[in-house]
């Protein structure tokens, strides 16, 4: 069973007296532990897309399925734990609390949700995830501190601490420099692997699109390629 599945999903946006068809009937099924590129040119409607898929907007008409589940009937407290315990967000602009150091902003989504995890294993799962994203001697650092590449990994670490199925990142590399950039994809690549965990990009990156396993390129708010990297090569998706 896919881990989500969109199924004709269109949002229709007002402004002013006009309405912007921001998606138009899209559907694609992306499987468990996939590395997904949702790519497009501006406008085209992935941020869309992966605000739908992340629940924080919701579609105008069809369905959104995460983990077997219909999101559209879900009420606002079922929502939540779902972006808590089954997603993991990062962000273009890193969205870091600048008071707390790396440890703590890490540790800061373990403090809002029901997560039950003891003392000494809370400690020990992000003190491992900081050795992994390569910032065990920054970790008592506060944001401004550090480079732009380095807060990049901290808000992996932090999309990863409450171990959610699927991590959705918006343009993840975009105000990076390109050998960083490189760096930043290869770490989630090797978490990808690592973890099983399902990491689906919205993005211009032509790296991330190169190491993807899922390809779906969107123009003007429809699918125009759903493809699947394989041993024989890319193939199309059914």
């Amino acid at each position: 069973m896919p881990i989500i599945e969109l199924k004709e999903v269109r949002k229709v946006y007002p402004l002013g007296k006009v309405e912007v068809h921001a998606v138009k009937g899209v559907s694609f099924a992306i499987e468990r532990g996939e590395f997904i590129s949702i790519a497009g040119p501006s406008g085209s409607g992935k941020t869309t897309i992966l605000n739908m898929i992340g629940l924080i907007d919701s579609p105008s008409s069809g369905e959104v399925e995460i983990d077997g589940k219909t999101t559209s009937g879900l009420s606002d407290k079922e929502l939540t734990r779902f972006r808590h315990e089954i997603l993991g967000f990062i962000f273009q602009s890193f969205n870091l609390i600048p008071v707390l150091n790396v440890w703590e902003n890490i540790e800061f989504p373990l403090l809002l949700g029901k997560t039950r995890i003891s003392p000494q294993e809370k400690k020990g799962w992000i003190d491992w995830l900081i050795e992994e994203v390569g910032l065990t001697e920054w970790k008592t650092h506060k944001p401004n501190e550090l480079s732009g590449g380095q807060r990049q990994r901290v808000a992996i670490a932090r999309a990863l601490v409450t171990k959610p199925q699927i991590v959705l990142a918006d343009e993840p590399t975009a105000n990076l420099d390109s050998a960083t950039g490189e760096q930043i994809i290869e770490l989630m690549k090797k978490i990808n692997r690592e973890l099983d965990t399902t990491f689906i990009f919205s993005t211009h990156d032509a790296k991330i699109v190169e190491i993807a396993d899922h390809i779906i390129r969107l123009r003007d708010g429809l699918v125009t390629e759903n493809q699947r990297r394989t041993e024989e090569g890319i193939i199309p998706c059914p």
